[in-house]
């Protein structure tokens, strides 16, 4: 397919150049910022701009933009590419945006995974969640996703938001307590490096095991006197105290 990138920063400086392993040409690269659009387009042999009405014809467009950017550009986006195929990748926006807009041909392409603009993806690791505006158009999506990953799934707009819900308790809230970690080690001069084979078994446990049932720690066995003794460590850090309690008391009522 001829498929423009709407969008230049971590998931479309990822998927991009999967795109064009697979064997599709990008005609494109938007984005409102000169040297991010020109970048990736360099990289991918393709033009680049700042203006949406320069992007020229496609098969697809894909929007990888953040949510309140792909609401305001939304409109924009359909009339300037109304023969296009729209998709964007957000979590928690859902399909009828494109309705709403105008567009004829629309749906949705969601990786979910965690990118950065330095991330080596393993896109045959990464599901793909997909919705389309027909079952025509959701062939099409389908046939699309499938040059990307091979773990496609249909999903609805409501169910890809709870998705996303999961995959923020997954990662992101994960990933701060690794923050917090970090910021409590380095206080005793330790490196976080410490952690990373506890963060590797963590992980790799719930491979072949609930995670309910791979939980360890105080709060599950009931250890007040540790969890008090953690809570008197964290006496100058009320915030990160707080934490501790309502996670504690969640794990806790959950045996």
């Amino acid at each position: 397919m001829k498929i423009a990138l709407i969008g230049a920063g971590n998931v479309a400086t990822c998927l991009g150049p999967r795109l064009k392993e697979a064997g599709h040409e990008i005609t494109a690269v938007y984005s409102r910022t000169v040297e991010s659009a020109r970048v990736l387009a360099d990289r991918l042999g393709a033009k680049y701009t700042t203006d949406l009405e320069a992007v020229p014809a496609s098969d697809a467009a894909i929007v990888m933009l953040k949510d309140d950017a792909l609401k305001e550009l939304a409109p924009a986006i359909s009339d300037s590419l109304n023969d296009t195929l729209l998709l964007h990748t957000a979590g928690s926006v859902s399909m009828d945006i494109w309705y709403t807009a105008g567009a004829m041909k629309y749906g949705v392409l969601y990786p979910m995974q965690t990118f950065s603009k330095t991330s080596v993806i393993d896109w045959s690791q990464v599901p793909l969640f997909i919705e389309g505006s027909s079952d025509q158009t959701l062939n099409s999506i389908r046939e699309l996703a499938l040059t990307v990953s091979p773990d496609v799934t249909v999903l609805s707009s409501e169910g890809r938001k709870k998705l996303h819900l999961a995959a923020v308790f997954t990662c992101n809230f994960s990933n701060h307590m690794y923050a917090i970690a970090e910021q409590l080690l380095a206080a005793e001069g330790v490196p976080f490096r410490v952690m990373l084979p506890l963060v590797r078994e963590t992980a790799r446990k719930v491979e072949t095991m609930s995670p309910k049932d791979a939980q360890t720690g105080p709060a599950i066995r009931g250890d007040r006197k540790v969890i008090d003794e953690h809570l008197a460590l964290l006496k100058d850090n009320p915030e990160y105290a707080e934490l501790y309690r309502l996670i504690s008391t969640d794990i806790n009522k959950n045996i």
